[in-house]
């Protein structure tokens, strides 16, 4: 499995986080004794909670140990474990060459990492079940007008769906709104709608929540949960191309609700293939 800078450096942040609470020392305390450690180093006490907060994207190593001192992380494994974490968190990730048409690339690079992903569209379908021609017609209907731009858009999608492929796949259940499917373009049609129902398989599936449900949980648009093997999950919501991301308890626990709440009224895995079959045979 690939590894995740961004993952790593949101584990870094919570485990240096973690160790100055457990320390009992304020983000003050802990500059002032690493600039005891090392005078040569600039230490003050935003650059700890610029730290903590992963504002700070590549720590070097001798402020890595120095903090370690400062906490009192002795036993030698561990400080090789969170100095590897480190150097993981600094690296960067394979869309870094895409950058111009993924931005930040954090929700692509934690996919890399995801063990289970779950999924509720109203408008448009899961980007990791898009057909290419699917994505380049959508990415069109977005307003991009470079054709140089909409193929590098498709290629960085496309490259996303690997994960799919791999031996350690995450298991990926998708909640669509009928109204996605309405918005489908009606020359890529034919050919997405077989990749949904063939795509299929025991750790990913697909449920239609048809109109009929009427109001739901739902109706406030899209979201996305990451969960990952030894990291909090994470909510994902892509919200008029602001990226937000919610991890606190609070958060995490509302849109589980919501999600139970439309994975319960949507059609079931089985009704939801009988469905996509009926609407293709209107295209046929």
């Amino acid at each position: 499995m690939a590894a995740s800078p961004t993952l790593r450096r949101r584990r870094l942040a919570r485990e240096l986080l973690r160790m100055r609470e457990e320390a009992g020392l304020t983000a003050k305390q802990a500059a002032t004794r690493a600039k005891d450690l090392s005078p040569d180093r600039p230490w003050f006490e935003a650059k700890i909670t610029r730290i903590e907060n992963r504002k700070i994207l590549r720590i070097r190593d001798v402020d890595i140990q120095t903090l370690l001192d400062v906490y009192g992380v002795e036993d030698r494994l561990q400080r090789e474990g969170y100095r590897k974490l480190a150097r993981e968190a600094s690296q960067s990730g394979w869309w870094v060459g895409y950058k111009d048409v993924v931005g930040a690339g954090t929700y692509v690079d934690l996919e890399t990492e995801v063990t289970r992903i779950r999924t509720y569209e109203v408008l448009h379908l899961p980007g990791l079940l898009q057909t290419e021609d699917y994505a380049r017609a959508v990415i069109r209907a977005g307003g991009v007008t470079s054709e140089e731009e909409v193929d590098r858009r498709v290629e960085v999608r496309m490259m996303r769906q690997h994960i799919l492929h791999r031996a350690d796949a995450p298991r990926l259940w998708a909640v669509i709104d009928e109204s996605a499917f309405r918005k489908i373009p009606a020359d890529v049609a034919t050919g997405q709608l077989r990749h949904l129902i063939d795509v299929q398989r025991q750790s990913l599936r697909i449920q239609v929540l048809p109109d009929s449900v009427g109001p739901h949980m739902a109706m406030d648009g899209s979201f996305v949960i990451l969960d990952f093997p030894a990291d909090p999950s994470i909510v994902y919501l892509d919200q008029s191309g602001s990226s937000l991301f919610y991890e606190e308890g609070r958060d995490l626990e509302h849109y589980e609700t919501v999600y139970d709440h439309v994975h319960a009224s949507a059609l079931s895995v089985e009704e939801s293939q009988a469905w996509m079959r009926r609407r293709l045979e209107t295209l046929e």
